[in-house]
């Protein structure tokens, strides 16, 4: 009998010992993308902030001159522009983002008649590339083009203006070909996670007696935390590396009045041969992602805890 006890209870040990070796193929699908991550991803970012602070063209051997590129943009009057217009871009093109995909993911996510064909049409633009969608709305634009049309047609035409030449709406007309493209893409994320909220919580809801409003507000949205966090993600790093569009439609013009620093940094590497300087700019961009996505983080952890 004293055996018999004896062994039952060695008998889980052994089997929790067991499960907490860690097999060599969880192994390997563990450190084989940490390996890929770091040749491809870390080291390139190591190597970015070194070059940030030296003076490089690319070709000779790189100059060490500390904090010099830093402070050089602090007294640079095209980055400041560039990056009021990159907070800008963040803020118009996240915002509208978000709030067009996610009304239309509310529209779309019953299955109805068409429904189909509606959620293939706004997800349509974002097969294409950014090149192709800036050459067709650069058709859209140009002059006595679509939007001159649709303007004269409402009997709007003290509003028509080269849309890409003017520096007061460069910046806007260059968003909304990005939106055109992104609100699909957005819809896609919230109609996922739309699709994993239970049910019977909306039912029970409506049972106790909540309007359309405060199901969405105390139901719908708590449930979508974990898209949002993704949903966030998704625009901060699309609007800091948004670059195709802006540069096949305007470049950063005119006078420099849609310079983004994705846009400001390619020039000033690869036209102006001042990489060092460039990586400076790359490396602002990339504090300024890490700065939004921690904060929201963080508040997001704080919700939770408290």
């Amino acid at each position: 009998m004293t055996a018999t006890i004896s062994t039952t209870s060695v008998t889980p040990t052994r089997r929790r010992r067991r499960s907490a070796r860690l097999s060599p193929l969880l192994v390997a699908f563990v450190l084989v993308p940490f390996a890929v991550e770091s040749v491809w991803v870390f080291w390139p970012a190591i190597q970015g902030f070194w070059f940030s602070l030296t003076r490089w063209d690319g070709m000779t051997p790189p100059t060490f001159v500390g904090t010099d590129n830093y402070v050089e943009l602090a007294g640079d009057a095209t980055f400041r522009g560039a990056l009021v217009n990159t907070v800008i871009w963040l803020v118009l093109f996240g915002g509208l983002s978000v709030l067009g995909g996610f009304g239309m993911a509310l529209v779309l996510q019953k299955e109805r008649r068409f429904v189909g064909f509606y959620r293939a049409a706004l997800f349509t633009p974002v097969v294409f590339s950014l090149v192709v969608t800036a050459l067709v709305w650069r058709v859209f634009y140009q002059p006595d083009g679509i939007a001159d049309t649709l303007l004269r047609a409402v009997g709007l035409e003290q509003l028509i203006r080269p849309w890409l030449a003017d520096p007061q709406t460069a910046l806007y007309a260059v968003i909304l070909p990005a939106l055109w493209r992104q609100i699909g893409y957005v819809m896609v994320l919230f109609l996922a996670g739309l699709k994993a909220i239970d049910p019977a919580l909306h039912e029970a809801a409506r049972m106790d007696g909540a309007n359309a409003w405060q199901r969405l507000r105390h139901v719908t949205i708590p449930q979508l935390k974990g898209v949002n966090a993704v949903v966030l993600s998704v625009i901060v790093i699309d609007s800091l590396r948004s670059f195709d569009i802006v540069w096949s439609l305007t470049k950063g013009g005119p006078y420099h009045s849609s310079e983004l620093l994705s846009t400001y940094m390619y020039s000033t590497a690869f036209q102006s041969l001042r990489l060092g300087y460039a990586s400076a700019i790359a490396v602002v961009i990339f504090v300024l992602a890490l700065a939004v996505i921690l904060g929201y983080l963080v508040r997001a952890f704080r919700e939770e805890a408290s």
